[in-house]
């Protein structure tokens, strides 16, 4: 009898060494997983509006023209909502994007499963990576969930499904995430792309709108298949602390747009990166843009809302801290606001800026001070006699360093920089001239002007 209970002792013994084993391989694993990703680090990032890219609109007519943009260098397609669109309450005559009738399924319009399949295998083959775009707040009025689980919307006090709170957005219900089953079938539709489609993470529609605990559970959950990229739209910072690798830069968007009104100034731009440095996480991302699909279609062009200086404001944002975004068409400079529930081809006839964003793209690649998150250098503004209108500043990092001077007004301008970060030998990135400064230097710029210099 002893002997039989010592074995049963070793047994259990045994089990619980081997549990043990499981649980610290699965620690383990846990911690090999680096955040933010390394393929990150250096990234720009390319949004990809399916419907209104080709005469076609479908993936395959996208696909085409995917290595036009690897050679411009893009690194990771954020594809707008690839989903059938509902029909009921639909606005327009083809709806929008984000009015989703099934999770787990493509928009006939754009192709097939195989069709998005095959475009994310390439982008991969290409050394590009791939997120999609995910509406987690709320679905068409025709999804299935909407009659087979009734108990997954919000409703009012007359026991009617509503449309998102403090919205116009008709055309959809909103979900309840109160209810454990539905945040479990989001998490489930989730994981469907990633294991059948093998996409590298998502873009989140209205990030804000949902509860902060569902989206730290669902990036658990999905990076346990695989480390994946998550961009939240939302300008806060609670996201990024577990749940995000990168949020929207909407307060400096908009800051942008004002000083191209004339209503800021270069000063509100050094106020901006100051209050970020002390609120949002330090290895977290914002991504940087001068244009996207709600702006363009909902606000206007570049050039309403930005005038003559939507290319210097391009330079800064592919200079300063975070990742730079390029919008479907923006590399064609256009010039017309999208239809958004409607289709719009974009007029591909004129890429005279895509060298341009060639060029930029090259240098956030290749220059270690513009890495990402923590890895890349601390803007230090270079101060100047004219510091409303020049924005001047120095990045640095793992030996690489550069310089950017930008008017950012609609006057030409004659100002001295002075600093002793500005000393030094440097090259203009854009001209590829030789170029030496001391501690104090005069320049001139035209109107919107900038200039670029590495080292």
């Amino acid at each position: 009898m002893n002997q039989v209970l010592l074995s049963l002792a070793i047994l259990a013994g045994m089990l619980v060494s081997c549990q043990s084993k499981t649980a610290n391989k699965a620690v383990a694993e846990e911690v090999k997983i680096e955040k933010p990703l390394a393929w990150t680090r250096n990234a720009n990032i390319y949004e990809v509006n399916i419907r209104q890219y080709t005469p076609e609109g479908t993936i395959n007519a996208f696909v085409e023209h995917m290595p036009r943009l690897k050679e411009m260098g893009v690194d990771i397609l954020w594809v707008m909502p690839v989903f059938p669109i509902s029909e009921k309450n639909r606005k327009g005559s083809m709806g929008s994007y984000y009015a989703v009738a099934d999770y787990r399924a493509v928009n006939p319009e754009f192709g097939t499963m195989d069709d998005l399949k095959n475009m994310v295998n390439k982008a991969h083959e290409m050394g590009m990576h791939v997120i999609l775009d995910w509406v987690a707040n709320h679905t068409g009025w025709d999804n299935f969930l909407i009659n087979e689980h009734p108990e997954y919307y919000t409703r009012n006090e007359a026991g009617e499904v509503v449309i998102p709170e403090g919205t116009d957005w008709s055309d959809t219900a909103d979900l309840n995430y109160e209810n454990n089953d539905m945040r479990e079938f989001m998490i489930g539709s989730l994981k469907y792309w990633i294991e059948n489609a093998d996409v590298d993470g998502f873009r989140c529609d209205v990030a804000g709108m949902v509860p902060t605990d569902f989206w730290e559970k669902a990036r658990k959950d999905l990076d346990a298949i695989k480390p994946v990229f998550m961009l939240a739209e939302d300008g806060g910072h609670e996201l990024l602390e577990n749940a995000f690798d990168m949020g929207y830069g909407w307060d400096f968007h908009h800051i942008m747009n004002d000083i191209a009104k004339g209503e800021k100034n270069a000063d509100d731009v050094e106020a901006f990166f100051a209050k970020i440095d002390t609120i949002f996480p330090a290895d977290s991302y914002l991504m940087n843009f001068i244009t996207n699909h709600d702006e363009n279609s909902w606000n206007g062009t570049v050039k309403e809302r930005m005038g003559e200086g939507g290319n210097a404001f391009a330079v800064l944002t592919f200079t300063m801290p975070g990742m730079p975004l390029i919008y479907s068409g923006q590399e064609a400079g256009m010039d017309k606001r999208l239809k958004f529930f409607e289709k719009d081809t974009i007029d591909w006839s004129n890429k005279t800026l895509e060298p341009f964003y060639k060029q930029l793209i090259s240098l956030k690649s290749n220059n270690k001070a513009l890495q990402n998150g923590v890895k890349g250098g601390g803007i230090v503004r270079i101060p100047s006699d004219k510091s409303e209108a020049i924005y001047a500043f120095t990045r640095e990092a793992e030996g690489d360093k550069l310089v950017v001077v930008l008017n950012l007004t609609a006057e030409a301008q004659e100002f001295t920089l002075s600093s002793e970060a500005l000393a030094g030998d440097y090259k203009d990135y854009l001209s590829n001239e030789e170029a030496k400064f001391t501690a104090e230097e005069k320049m001139s710029l035209q109107a919107w002007e900038y200039r670029v210099y590495v080292k």
